[in-house]
């Protein structure tokens, strides 16, 4: 990498030759020198490329100051960055028809019912309270974590078996081991589970088989006693 002496010395030499061509003066002091070290974002349209580069962070008791440089150049006059995005775009189309490692769950995984707590609505909680034969405040008494959101979509998220191991399974999780998991209220799971994608998903346990039959059991039924 150049040193700042010659990359002052080259741009004060480019700005003489751009002032003798077209007679428009040039300050030394309205050009940043600073070299491109660090590459944070590039965004393509159809005209201009962006980059975001040198990003620093100064951070603060309460806050933190995210600052960056950018650079944007009008690219489709220039043949040698028209062939470049080209090449990219062309990369583009060849890779459109790759599948990620996951596209769908294997019978019994449940690794998402284990690694994440779904928040549910006021209606998921009423289907699930209909379903179970139980109140609406039974309902988010026994099963859910009670916390609204801003914006009074949800009300809380779903408890796990133990409450202390962010691991833990959710309570609705039927079967005892990996390859033999189910959904006890499957029929009026969340909403947050129910528009869950396996696409791509890489908490899936890799050990088990697609092609292989599978048999859910019984359905969750809550104990009389209020601990289940």
């Amino acid at each position: 990498m150049e040193t700042i002496d010659l990359i002052t010395l080259r741009a004060r030499r480019e700005l003489a030759a751009f002032t003798r061509e077209t007679k428009q003066p040039t300050k030394i002091e309205l050009m940043d020198l600073e070299t491109l070290r660090q590459f944070n974002s590039m965004e393509i349209d159809e005209e201009n490329i962006t980059i975001t580069f040198n990003e620093t962070t100064t951070r603060r008791y309460n806050m933190n100051e995210v600052t960056h440089k950018e650079w944007v150049h009008k690219y489709n006059d220039d043949p040698e960055f028209v062939a470049a995005i080209a090449r990219v775009v062309e990369l583009a189309r060849k890779h459109m028809r790759d599948l990620p490692d996951n596209v769908s769950c294997p019978p019994g995984c449940a690794e998402c019912c284990k690694n994440y707590e779904p928040f549910v609505s006021e209606s998921d909680v009423q289907r699930i309270a209909k379903h179970l034969g139980l109140s609406y405040k039974e309902t988010m008494k026994r099963y859910v974590n009670k916390r609204e959101s801003p914006d009074g979509s949800d009300v809380g998220w779903l408890k796990k078996v133990d409450p202390s191991d962010s691991n833990s399974a959710c309570v609705f999780l039927m079967g005892p081991q990996s390859g033999q998991h189910y959904c006890g209220i499957y029929a009026v799971r969340p909403s947050d589970c129910a528009e869950f994608s396996p696409i791509g998903c890489e908490d899936v346990d890799t050990t088990l088989r697609h092609d292989r039959e599978f048999k859910i059991g019984a359905p969750f039924k809550p104990r009389s006693n209020g601990r289940g």
